[in-house]
C-alpha cells in the first residue's frame, strides 16, 4: 500500500490538504483510505455505542452506510490498516510516525526541523524548507504521492541493518535505498496473508513459524520436499 503522512502543528491546514488529496486522488479512479490522529474522543457521548463501550469495551458500530470498530485501550496504526480498504492511505497528523514519509505544513520556519524534514516528500504552504520541494499544486502532490509513497511495518527489528524503521524510510526518502530494502515486508521465508493482504513480520517471528510449520509438515506421511501453502479460513 502506497501511504504518506500530512504533518503539521495546530491550524495547519491539515485536515483542508487531506481532503484535497482524497478528492483529487479519487478523481483518478484512485481508491484511497484515510487515518486521523486526534487528541479528542472519536465518539460522540450519550449515544448508544458509546454506552456499549462502557460495558463492552470494543464495539462494533453500523448503519446501512458506514460501518465502524471502537476498541477498548490503544491500537497502533500498523494494526489496523490490513481492514482499511484502498490503495493510497493518507494519514492526517502522527508526528511521531517514522515508518512512513510526509508532507510537512510548517506555519514558521522554528517549526520544520520539529516535523522532521529528512521524512518529507515535500512541503505545502508559505515556507520554504532547504532541500524539500514546496508544492503549490493539488495534482503535482498527487503523483508524489503515488510515485513516492510507501509505509513500513514500523517493527524496528533491524534486519535491514538499521536501528528501526525511521531510519530506513530517512534512507528511501533521499533516495538511498528502497522498500525492498525491508526484510520484514519482504518475507525471504514465510509469507502471511490475512484477509488477501500481506501482514509483516520480523525475521525472527517468521522463521520460528515456519519452522513450526516445517517440523509439523515433516511428521506427516507422503510429503516431500516443496513449498508449503497453509490456509486457515476464519
Amino acid at each position: 500500500m502506497k501511504a504518506v503522512g500530512i504533518v503539521g502543528f495546530k491550524k495547519s491546514g491539515k485536515t483542508t490538504l487531506a481532503l484535497e488529496l482524497g478528492a483529487e486522488l479519487k478523481r483518478r479512479g484512485v481508491v484511497a483510505a484515510a487515518a486521523k490522529f486526534s487528541s479528542h474522543s472519536l465518539d460522540r457521548d450519550e449515544t448508544d455505542t458509546s454506552r456499549l463501550r462502557e460495558v463492552y469495551g470494543s464495539c462494533a458500530g453500523l448503519t446501512e452506510q458506514e460501518a465502524a470498530v471502537f476498541y477498548e485501550g490503544k491500537r497502533f496504526l500498523p494494526d489496523l490498516m490490513p481492514m482499511l480498504l484502498g490503495e493510497v492511505l493518507v494519514v492526517e497528523g502522527g508526528k511521531s510516525l517514522g515508518w512512513l514519509p510526509r508532507i510537512i505544513l510548517p506555519k514558521t520556519e522554528d517549526e520544520v526541523a520539529l516535523l522532521k524534514p529528512e521524512l518529507a516528500l515535500g512541503s505545502w504552504g508559505e515556507i520554504d524548507v532547504p532541500g524539500v520541494q514546496r508544492f503549490t499544486d493539488i495534482g503535482e502532490l498527487a503523483d508524489c504521492v503515488l510515485e513516492k509513497g510507501f509505509a513500513l511495518p514500523g517493527l524496528d527489528c533491524g534486519a535491514c541493518g538499521n536501528p528501526g524503521c525511521e531510519e530506513l524510510a530517512r534512507e528511501i526518502v533521499a533516495g538511498r535505498a528502497t522498500v525492498a530494502d525491508c526484510k520484514s515486508s519482504k518475507g525471504d521465508k514465510l509469507s502471511l496473508k490475512v484477509g488477501g493482504k500481506r501482514v509483516a513480520m520480523n525475521g525472527f517471528v517468521g522463521d520460528m513459524i515456519a519452522a513450526s510449520v516445517e517440523g509439523m509438515v515433516d511428521q506427516l506421511k507422503g510429503v516431500g520436499p516443496g513449498e508449503i501453502r497453509l490456509t486457515i479460513k476464519r
